[in-house]
């Protein structure tokens, strides 16, 4: 049921939790505990992408539940509207896992950026995603894609330039 470092919430152990309930405040309820499961799931195992058919939080063998198709379908329109996943296909069968929005994100990299001496200075995209200055950070490891979405926010509103380098990893970042 459960993979390394990641421990389930209690709620999941909760039979009814596994059928999408009907009276809409109930059901409201429940959709916002699924989207905090999904997230909190796919962020602390650092999935980027849900495969719909192959995610293991449908079922809990424990208690010998399982959400129907109809139901997951449910779950994850509501978790995409939600605007923590992105469909990456038109089959709705590959969703992009959005850690944190991009408007989030943009926030922690730049208090990063303060909180770290690089206002004024220079730092590469790879930095930002991997580089040491980063362990535990929002942003370590984010998919490039979102990375690239939080910069050219943080752009638009004047507190950074994107430079093209040879690679897209290389790409430099200044901090106003």
């Amino acid at each position: 049921m459960s993979k390394p470092n990641f421990e389930f919430p209690e709620f999941y152990s909760f039979p009814p939790f596994f059928t999408i309930q009907p009276v809409l405040e109930t059901r409201e309820k429940q959709l916002a505990l699924w989207r905090e499961l999904l997230l909190n799931y796919h962020t602390s195992l650092k999935i980027k992408t849900l495969v719909v058919h192959d995610c293991p939080l449908w079922a809990n063998a424990t208690i010998g539940r399982q959400l129907s198709p109809d139901d997951i379908s449910k779950v994850m329109d509501d978790f995409c509207k939600s605007g923590h996943g992105e469909w990456q296909d038109d089959t709705n069968t590959r969703c992009r896992i959005l850690w944190r929005k991009p408007e989030q994100l943009a926030s922690d990299i730049y208090d990063w950026a303060e909180a770290n001496g690089f206002v004024g200075s220079v730092c590469t995209v790879y930095e930002l995603h991997s580089g040491e200055d980063v362990r535990g950070m929002s942003f370590q490891g984010a998919d490039e894609e979102l990375l690239r979405r939080a910069l050219s926010t943080l752009e638009s509103q004047g507190k950074c330039a994107i430079f093209q380098g040879e690679t897209s990893s290389e790409d430099g970042i200044k901090f106003f």
